[in-house]
């Protein structure tokens, strides 16, 4: 895909939620009362990302990852406009994503502390895109765990979390 035709993809894409209607406006889903946007995650390990929300809308490319942290920025019937990392999205069904959270490992050879302090022992090293399942978060760090590891990381190191995000 050229950048230009990414560039008016992504362009169109933004406008359709204008079309139905003022909800998405509010930072309020239409749908379900929640938060927009907000992230959730991958629960299926294929779907399909349309260009608008229904089946009978083109399906632009496909989803492969189970656990991808994902953003949802409109909702509109059993549909969710999401976006990815890299701000690629569209139109998915509802019974393809999770409220699990998880994030995407922004930095390689990160390293998992056993406590939320730059000088903590190091649990473990996760590589650039690795994904983890979301735990607690204060302002600067966040619990996380993938592949029987578990410990601490820079939330600014992460996406999938807010940076203002604070979680139990």
């Amino acid at each position: 895909m050229t950048s230009k035709f990414r560039s008016a993809l992504m362009g169109a894409l933004a406008l359709i939620p204008l079309a139905f209607g003022p909800a998405y406006a509010t930072g309020v889903g239409q749908v379900t009362n929640l938060p927009v946007p907000r992230f959730v995650s991958m629960k299926a390990a294929e779907g399909n990302v349309r260009r608008g929300p229904s089946l009978t809308h083109r399906i632009d490319w496909v989803f492969k990852h189970r656990d991808m942290p994902l953003q949802i920025t409109a909702e509109h019937g059993h549909w969710r406009r999401v976006e990815d990392r890299d701000g690629m999205g569209g139109w998915v069904h509802y019974s393809l994503l999770s409220g699990t959270r998880t994030v995407l490992i922004e930095q390689d050879k990160l390293k998992l502390l056993v406590r939320p302090d730059p000088n903590a022992p190091v649990a473990a090293e996760f590589e650039i895109g690795a994904i983890a399942r979301l735990g607690e978060c204060t302002l600067e760090w966040c619990f996380l765990r993938a592949e029987g590891y578990k410990g601490w990381a820079p939330k600014a190191r992460l996406w999938g979390v807010g940076s203002s995000e604070l979680r139990d």
